[in-house]
């Protein structure tokens, strides 16, 4: 029977994955697994409806290359589920280039920016113009992109990202509200 995790404990094993015993790896699978799928839902819901990915295929390939990087310095749960949730959008990311690398020359429609849900994507030119400009909004402000990241593609609270980011709930909230209208604008124009 598995016993009950705490967020303490998942970050606790995560500590000890990174310190170099890589067996906390499997041992934390189980207990984040279920996460990390939800991760992979969102990701998938707001991606185009005749995607060609499942969830789990998702989640697969984002926890082989997070397992399969030596590089990856994990300081606790937040940070855990922000890599995997930029390793997922990398991959849809880097999904839609080669589709699109195929389809050059389809029709492409806008990104919609729903203010109660954050970013609908549509198909795979609209992947490639958020990843644009989310690039361009961290070049131009680092924390505000940051911010997104980790709210909508990982999930997270205001409250989880903001211990995230060692900033206060408020500013939080503020750089969350300007990255959205940032965005926004920015894709409308697109």
């Amino acid at each position: 029977m598995m016993k009950a995790i705490t967020q303490q404990n998942v970050s606790v094993l995560l500590e000890d994955y990174v310190k170099g015993d890589k067996s906390k790896m499997d041992e934390l699978l189980p207990y984040v697994y279920w996460e990390l799928k939800k991760i992979s839902s969102r990701f998938l819901a707001a991606e185009y409806r005749n995607h060609t990915f499942q969830t789990t295929e998702l989640v697969h390939e984002a926890y082989i290359r997070m397992v399969g990087n030596n590089n990856v310095n994990i300081e606790n749960r937040a940070h855990f589920y922000g890599i995997a949730a930029q390793l997922m959008r990398q991959i849809l990311v880097d999904h839609a280039r080669r589709k699109k690398a195929v389809k050059r020359g389809e029709g492409k429609e806008k990104l919609e920016i729903d203010n109660a849900l954050g970013i609908s994507i549509a198909n795979e030119e609209s992947i490639i113009e958020l990843d644009d400009a989310l690039k361009k909004l961290e070049t131009l402000d680092a924390r505000p992109s940051k911010v997104i990241e980790l709210r909508f593609f990982s999930g997270l609270t205001i409250d989880e990202t903001a211990r995230y980011l060692n900033i206060s709930r408020e500013t939080a909230k503020r750089d969350w509200t300007f990255a959205k209208a940032w965005l926004y604008r920015e894709l409308k124009t697109a």
